[in-house]
């Protein structure tokens, strides 16, 4: 197993930092990939942050994250989330432990929001915390 920690973010999340920052904050992915890099560092890991508005790549990424050996994968799916079963079907066909990312706490918005596909599949979930939910999560899966 590689010391890699895949960091995979789904479409619109390229737009943090100026997309409804009332929701999201108002960091950057740069701004989550520097303050990750930082502490992966710190823990002995290499983090390989990626981020695509196309669900396929998504799906290879994982694929990939498989294939490479990497230590885990922190998933941020965006709104495909709520929508993928092809995400769903990828991290169930991986051994590569996968942690699903949010921003902010998907249960205390629309009704949409409250049911992931990516979450039945992941090993865990942590959400709510703004840009420290990557750092959270980033913990667990140097732990893991």
């Amino acid at each position: 197993m590689s010391e890699t920690v895949y960091v995979l973010n789904g479409p619109n999340l390229n737009l943090l930092g100026t997309r409804e920052p009332e929701i999201y904050g108002s960091a950057t992915l740069d701004d989550i990939a520097g303050m990750l890099e930082d502490r992966a560092r710190e823990l002995g890991l290499e983090i390989d942050l990626r981020q695509s508005n196309h669900e396929g790549h998504l799906v290879d990424w994982l694929h990939e994250a498989q294939a490479v050996g990497a230590k885990g994968v922190l998933l941020n799916a965006g709104a495909f989330t709520h929508t993928s079963v092809a995400l769903h079907d990828a991290i169930k066909a991986i051994r590569t432990p996968v942690i699903e990312v949010h921003l902010s706490n998907p249960h205390t918005r629309e009704a949409f929001r409250h049911k992931s596909y990516v979450g039945m599949a992941a090993k865990a979930t942590i959400a709510g915390f703004g840009p420290l939910s990557y750092l959270l999560a980033l913990e667990g899966a140097s732990r893991l």
